[in-house]
């Protein structure tokens, strides 16, 4: 507090005077303080310097000197010699004053600042945003899913994902003998960008939103595969905090009945809810986790415990899942800095970035992800960020980054991983169809969820090898089997009649 009162007198006017323009303006746009990377280089206190600071007080000094002043100046000693070298003792004492005072501003205040956000406990209707229907209100019928089209070919009705019948209760599930829960969760409090709520409504409304026949296998998941419509999971959309917990206890629901939920974000703070419902269920590090982004979202140090930034971290942090079973694949762009990648070795987690791809090729990336994957033997959890596309294909995304994976290199890599693993839960997030006038990125959201659904499909039916492509559609074998169907009979018979009204 004594340095709060010190630069709120004449020294914080001292403090003022002396930052320049361009001192001003790298502070403003600096990143947040867990994604500024300061240089860990040994660089010798030039001779001038220690002649300015000769009479500034040790702790100011040893500040300065320090990587703490590091973010304020663009990371590095050479541009906070830049900064300092035509200033006077008087004024590095006030710069230094300023980036004191930034910090100790941003801390915890217990005489100002709220330890937690108080609630109204004595409100009524507390709960009633997640109070579960009771079967008694609703038409009696017996358990099991069922559907919602008046037309037999499945056309008009209420949009399903996957064009699935719907399934409303556990007992739906184990009566139906569902094999996968499609369902919503469309939270966007978790992001400082919003819309991704709207992505549960865009993919059950847009092209291609039915498991159909997939033509590299020729696998039909909707065929195999019992797929249900598990509706939304109610969203408090004031809180973050209050909804995950809701999360959390509806994917343990699921996964309880041996289904396996397939969520629909929703920003991907849900990646926390969602593993450790699962974890809730098959125990604490028993699964792995392939993470597909662009960010590493294992960031800390923010005064919320949770956000779509932070959820590898926490489910980390608490056991859920252990770093030496998380694979992070796409990762490029600004963050994270080295730090992130120190935290990354230092707790085990795999990771294959963009720049990785450039120097090895995709084709030989993929394969060592795939061979992580499956290498412990471990149940899987694919956590599918939408920004892992580069932007051409999705563009309706709150954080894209250019130079990502294209359709043609995603698709067989989550069928493979879904094929070649015991998949315990599947989560698509970050799609935010309003940022997108075209239906494009639902589409594509839905194709890279069809690939998953196929490759469990796959494995239902005994094919455990992610690779395989069906020779059907791959090998044309002519003329040979040309001239064997004509020999048979079995070729078309040319009508010239044909079409014609008779």
């Amino acid at each position: 507090m004594g340095l709060k009162k010190v630069l709120l007198g004449g020294a914080f006017m001292a403090m003022a005077v002396s930052l320049t323009p361009a001192f001003i303006s790298v502070n403003a746009q600096s990143a947040p303080a867990e994604a500024v990377e300061a240089e860990a280089e040994e660089t010798p206190t030039p001779e001038w310097l220690e002649k300015k600071i000769k009479k500034l007080p040790d702790e100011k000094k040893e500040f300065l000197l320090s990587d703490k002043s590091l973010r304020f100046v663009g990371g590095t000693k050479e541009k906070l010699y830049q900064r300092l070298e035509k200033k006077t003792g008087k004024e590095i004492e006030a710069m230094v004053d300023a980036m004191q005072y930034v910090i100790e501003e941003g801390k915890f205040d217990p005489e100002t600042d709220l330890a937690a956000i108080p609630m109204n406990t004595e409100a009524t209707n507390y709960n009633g945003w997640k109070v579960m229907k009771p079967k008694e209100l609703n038409p009696k019928r017996e358990p099991g899913p069922f559907t919602v089209s008046r037309y037999a070919n499945s056309r008009g009705g209420i949009a399903t994902f996957a064009g699935a019948p719907i399934a409303m209760y556990p007992d739906d599930l184990i009566a139906g003998n569902v094999d996968v829960a499609i369902v919503g969760a469309p939270l966007d409090m978790g992001s400082y960008y919003r819309g991704q709520k709207f992505g549960p409504m865009a993919m059950r409304n847009s092209y291609a939103t039915g498991a159909r026949i997939d033509m590299n296998t020729m696998v039909n998941p909707s065929k195999e595969l019992n797929i249900v419509d598990y509706g939304d999971i109610a969203i408090d959309n004031m809180s973050t905090e209050l909804s995950v917990l809701h999360v959390r206890e509806r994917i343990k629901e699921i996964a309880e009945t041996g289904t396996i939920p397939f969520i629909v974000g929703g920003d991907h703070s849900l990646e926390y809810p969602d593993i450790a419902g699962l974890a809730d269920v098959h125990g604490k590090a028993s699964f792995g986790v392939v993470h597909f982004d662009s960010h590493f979202d294992a960031g800390k140090d923010s005064p919320h415990f949770l956000s779509h930034g932070q959820p590898v971290y926490r489910a980390v942090k608490e056991g859920h899942v252990l770093g030496e079973n998380y694979i992070q694949v796409g990762l490029r762009g600004g963050w994270p800095g080295p730090e992130g990648f120190e935290w990354m070795r230092n707790n085990g987690v795999r990771y294959h970035t963009m720049p990785e791809v450039e120097k090895k090729g995709w084709d030989a990336v993929m394969k060592q992800a795939l061979a992580e994957a499956r290498e412990d033997g471990k149940k899987l959890f694919i956590s599918f960020d939408v920004d892992v596309l580069d932007p051409a294909f999705i563009p309706g995304t709150g954080t894209p980054v250019p130079g990502g994976l294209t359709m043609r290199e995603a698709i067989p890599i989550v069928r493979g991983l879904c094929a070649e693993n015991d998949m315990v839960g599947f989560e698509l997030v970050e799609l935010a169809p309003e940022q997108d006038p075209t239906y494009r990125s639902a589409l594509n959201a839905n194709f890279i969820m069809q690939a998953c659904l196929t490759g469990i499909a796959m494995r239902k039916k005994g094919i455990t090898d992610g690779s395989y492509l069906s020779e059907l559609t791959t090998e044309h074998m002519q003329p040979e089997a040309g001239i064997k169907a004509k020999a048979e009979g079995l070729n078309e018979e040319i009508d010239p009649n044909y079409g014609q009204m008779r």
